[in-house]
């Protein structure tokens, strides 16, 4: 089951994504994107990308 993130934990994956690809870290899908951000959003909607957001008090 895949988590659901709000917009700010989103925002900020995608952001940390996109920095990751800017820097040349390995892109994790075959795509046309040149642009680090619109990469990251691919690989996100794909469901590809290894983050996990640890909220306060989850169990």
């Amino acid at each position: 089951m895949m988590q659901r993130y709000n917009r700010y934990e989103k925002a900020r994956i995608l952001g940390a994504r996109a920095l990751q690809v800017s820097y040349g870290a390995p892109v994790l899908i075959d795509t046309d994107e040149n642009e680090p951000i619109l990469i990251a959003a691919e690989e996100y909607d794909r469901g590809v990308l290894p983050f996990t957001v640890k909220r306060e008090g989850a169990q």
